[in-house]
């Protein structure tokens, strides 16, 4: 049977229209750039556009303008004032009525009508409190960008529970909030997203579903275009915070294991696909990798460096603001 709109799509694959009691949450800044592709993607998605909320973090381009011509709900706030966790809870918060509430980065774009509606139909599992789609590369990345996201995003969905650090290690709490879903009563009973937190909070909140006895579900089937070619800067920064988190949140490594043996097979991996595609871009890629685990390892052994270098390294000058000022304790 050829379905006419997304809306039915999405009516025919839900149990109980669980979209219906869906809220998509996008914070943006910046975003008119991809505002064409992102807002063409969104309305095919089987939603009403009172249920997408933009979160504005004061662009100085058109987005406002932009999201609210949409029909989409508009909130700014400042930009000194975003903090990846707690933008998000105040999202969640602002919209009691969502029993399930959907993330996506401004360049993560839904690929299909029934994106969303896929993402979502792993709630049809009553034990899953999360769900993550899958991560295309984007139209005209390269062998190293591509094959990153190749690594990460399988063509095969799964189911995953605690049981799985045993075989997977910090691999079992792997999750993205570039597209991702929460049932709001799991993100409840783990206290929502951590406030405090330099970056991670995806995967923060997903180990304590997994703690808390939930699953945390991976749908090869939702699936967004979304990869960035990241400068060796801002590869650097990224692994650094991260090695920021795990330091301040010793708990993660603790429960799950360390990251070390999932960067090795990352590499090896790499360097196979690398081997097939293109073997230039080798020495550029083993230069990458050294730099990404030195900026981790710095990132592990923040408490000795000064915070003016720590600012330096990082790509979260607020949480350094916030560091400067105690509201981190």
């Amino acid at each position: 049977m050829i379905l006419e709109n997304a809306a039915e799509l999405a009516k025919e694959i839900l149990p109980s229209n669980l979209l219906s009691r869906t809220a998509i949450i996008v914070p943006t800044y910046n975003a008119a750039r991809h505002w064409v592709e992102l807002e063409r993607a969104l309305v095919q998605q089987g939603v009403l556009r009172d249920q997408i909320l933009i979160v504005d973090s004061s662009s100085s381009d058109d987005t406002c303008m932009l999201a609210q011509r949409s029909g989409f709900n508009v909130k700014t706030i400042q930009k000194t004032s975003f903090r990846h966790g707690a933008t998000r809870q105040m999202a969640a918060d602002a919209l009691p009525w969502a029993e399930n509430l959907v993330y996506l980065t401004q360049d993560a774009i839904p690929r299909t009508p029934n994106a969303i509606a896929n993402l979502i139909h792993c709630f049809a599992d009553r034990s899953v409190g999360a769900a993550y789609g899958r991560q295309l590369p984007r139209r005209g990345a390269d062998p190293i960008e591509a094959h990153a996201r190749n690594f990460n995003y399988s063509d095969c969905s799964e189911v995953r529970d605690l049981s799985d650090r045993e075989r997977l290690g910090i691999k079992a709490a792997f999750f993205s909030n570039s597209f991702a879903a929460y049932r709001r009563k799991a993100l409840e009973e783990v206290n929502g997203f951590p406030m405090r937190t330099i970056v991670s909070e995806d995967v923060t909140v997903a180990a304590r579903m997994l703690l808390a006895g939930w699953k945390i579900a991976y749908s090869a089937e939702a699936e967004v275009l979304h990869s960035h070619a990241l400068s060796l800067r801002e590869e650097s920064s990224r692994y650094f915070d991260i090695g920021v988190h795990h330091a301040r949140e010793k708990w993660l490594l603790r429960e799950f294991g360390s990251a070390g043996g999932e960067g090795a097979t990352f590499v090896a991996s790499e360097l196979r696909y690398l081997a097939n595609t293109n073997m230039s871009l080798i020495p550029i890629a083993t230069i990458r990798n050294i730099n990404k685990w030195l900026s981790y390892q710095l990132g592990l052994r923040e408490k000795n460096l000064p915070i003016k270098l720590k600012e330096i390294l990082s790509a979260q000058p607020n949480f350094w603001s916030d560091e400067r000022t105690g509201k981190n304790r």
